[in-house]
């Protein structure tokens, strides 16, 4: 069961659990503030205990693939809420175009449908992220797929803490990402769409208690980021594959 809470293209908290009623309330506890007012994207039936959820606070509309009689009810009751039913996709790992207008034309690309695999991402630390942190940053990666560059996502395994998007440099992401976070972001690790191009952004991030990263590689500066990753202790893993949203 997953949740993200959307505001203007972007998600503001992002959640997995065991229950969607728990995986909302820890979307919703990564950012309240910006949850006001935001699309929610949630893949199982909404049941009543999530809609009782969700009904605390003021929702533009949500996609989902179904409801129950009883979450209907309680959603009806809210105001201007608009409510879709979304059916998954046959096959979401088929390469589709993804198409954006310009100026004379349009941009054509595959769509970013690839799927980290841990056995082929690199370590290129000294240290290996642990199993919880390996779990944290699987997460992390698969929402920063999701957030406009340049994308920075403090995470904790199944639930975001921080998000830092749409900045002109990487480093100003990541001091953004902690800005936003509610949540104590000690321990946290950190995805980033696309490489460091310095050592500055890890290095902000590492201040701010961030303990391993996850990152496609390709600067010609990485041996300086893994350097960097090696004096501080923290754990880095290149995934050979970036983000591309913008």
């Amino acid at each position: 069961p997953a949740v993200a809470i959307v505001k203007h293209t972007n998600p503001c908290g992002c959640a997995e659990q065991e229950t969607l009623a728990e995986a909302y309330r820890k979307a919703f506890e990564a950012d309240p503030v910006s949850a006001y007012g935001g699309v929610i994207g949630i893949n199982r039936s909404i049941d009543e205990q999530t809609a009782r959820e969700i009904a605390k606070t003021f929702i533009e509309a949500i996609a989902a693939p179904d409801y129950s009689e009883e979450a209907l009810a309680v959603l009806a009751a809210k105001k201007n809420l608009r409510l879709l039913r979304v059916s998954a996709a046959a096959d979401p790992l088929v390469v589709k175009l993804a198409v954006k207008s310009i100026s004379g034309g349009f941009l054509a690309q595959t769509a970013d449908s690839a799927k980290l695999d841990r056995a082929t991402a690199v370590v290129k630390t000294h240290r290996a992220p642990s199993e919880a942190e390996w779990a944290a940053l699987e997460f992390g990666w698969k929402v920063a797929k999701h957030v406009k560059s340049n994308a920075i996502v403090y995470a904790r395994a199944g639930q975001t803490v921080g998000v830092g998007a749409g900045q002109m440099s990487r480093v100003d992401s990541v001091k953004l990402g902690a800005m936003k976070a509610v949540l104590p972001i000690a321990g946290t690790v950190v995805a980033s769409d696309a490489f460091f191009p310095f050592a500055d952004g890890l290095e902000e991030a590492v201040k701010n208690g961030a303990t391993a990263f996850i990152q496609p590689g390709g600067s010609v500066r990485d041996e300086e980021v893994i350097a960097a990753a090696d004096r501080l202790g923290v754990a880095m893993v290149f995934t050979g594959v970036r983000h591309f949203r913008h």
